[in-house]
């Protein structure tokens, strides 16, 4: 078999995706491998025997900076889930007939934690079947919710994109609050994970306030409690900030986003979809309080804002995409790639390989010792974990004031 490489991405993209696909085509390159493949759409456009040669849309140094740059998805993404070994046998004779076709050696997915069922899968199904392709997993999600590694690419440049939004949206509020009163929700990402949300706490510092309550979805969420903080709130400030998860949840388990909005969208692995909570919640307080409110909903710019990506960020996603394939070409397979932090002061991480089986389907939350005891806000342990992870910018490469992507051509 030639030591042929093929990689795809996977579930919601992020600011540093494509730079984890970089440091899976550059670390390729320089271990010799003979091509080097990208999949349209994940395993769901590989069935469809949709895929690339990387080396035709990556010409050159320029055009590693240029994709290390661009947001969103280069190769685009799917929500596919596979089925068990033993429900369709047929689907993964057909991804095996594909790889041997190409002479696959290693198989590489940049995703989150439904990316690495993926992984988790065919691994197994080549274990069992004697097949000598390796799988590797390259982390990444804004959401932060992967299991044994310290964080995940993507969630750094979100995480950053956050604490500057809210910061923006605090200033605005108090230049709208003379002899009126205000109170603004700000709807944040994550799903069951309050890691995004906790980042608009980072918002806070000696030129601002932060936002004034932060509600994460790993406590139970009870509006009329959330009534009595603002009326406290309004008592000594005109304008009120708050920083909601999208995922935040009634104490009988109910989202908060289902009380206004009939959505039973459902994704192939069961999620479902989460927006509204910020309007919700408007309309509640106004009516409850009778004052001005706005709900705003940072929704996909979270995960899309390559232009405030973080520097360690970035560098950290081509890392661990190149760490994937050395992992891959060194015999490993199975496996995670997984970012360790060495040290906090100066801020130092390395990166591990552990078993995907360990990984795959669990879900990372924040410590209950990092959400304050009355569950409005974060710990100074969260913001000082989160810090190190926004530092440094990584300028766009701009074009008549806007920036420039690379672009895929078919």
């Amino acid at each position: 078999m030639k030591r042929n490489v093929i990689v795809g991405q996977s579930g919601g993209p992020t600011a540093v995706i494509n730079s984890s696909l970089a440091g899976v085509y550059k670390t390729a390159k320089d271990r010799g491998f003979n091509k080097i493949y990208g999949m349209l759409h994940g395993i769901q456009g590989f069935l469809d025997e949709q895929y690339i040669d990387l080396s035709k849309q990556i010409k050159n140094d320029l055009d590693i900076e240029l994709l290390k740059r661009t947001p969103s998805a280069f190769l685009g993404t799917c929500r596919f889930k596979l089925p068990d070994i033993h429900e369709n046998k047929e689907i993964y004779e057909r991804i095996f007939q594909i790889l041997n076709k190409l002479e696959i050696d290693s198989f590489i997915y940049i995703g989150g934690n439904d990316s690495m069922d993926t992984i988790k899968k065919l691994s197994d199904y080549a274990i069992l079947t004697g097949q000598k392709q390796k799988f590797i997993g390259a982390p990444k999600t804004i959401d932060n919710d992967l299991a044994l590694t310290d964080h995940t690419p993507g969630y750094g440049s979100a995480a950053k994109y956050i604490g500057t939004s809210v910061k923006e949206i605090i200033r605005d509020g108090l230049s709208q609050s003379y002899k009126k009163e205000i109170v603004t929700i700000v709807e944040i990402m994550g799903r069951n994970a309050g890691w995004l949300t906790g980042a608009a706490a980072l918002s806070k510092g000696e030129d601002c306030d932060g936002p004034d309550l932060i509600y994460l979805p790993e406590l139970p969420f009870d509006p009329k409690k959330f009534l009595e903080h603002l009326k406290t709130l309004l008592k000594k400030k005109s304008a009120v900030v708050v920083a909601v998860s999208e995922g935040i949840k009634l104490e009988d388990g109910r989202y908060v986003c289902e009380l206004s909005v009939s959505n039973d969208y459902v994704d192939a692995f069961g999620h479902k979809q989460l927006t509204g909570t910020a309007d919700y919640l408007a309309n509640f307080v106004a009516r409850e309080l009778n004052i001005k409110t706005r709900g705003i909903e940072l929704s996909t710019l979270q995960r899309s804002a390559s232009h405030l990506a973080s520097r360690v960020d970035i560098n950290e996603a081509f890392m661990v995409g190149g760490a994937a394939v050395k992992a891959a070409d060194e015999g490993d397979t199975g496996k995670m790639v997984v970012i360790d932090r060495v040290s906090d002061d100066p801020y130092q991480c390395s990166t591990g390989i552990y078993d995907v089986h360990k990984i795959a389907n669990d879900e990372k939350l924040v410590p209950r010792n990092w959400i304050t005891r009355d569950g409005t806000y974060v710990t100074n342990e969260f913001v000082d974990y989160v810090t190190p992870l926004i530092q440094g910018d990584y300028q766009p490469v701009m074009v008549e004031g806007i920036p420039r992507h690379l672009v895929l051509v078919k």
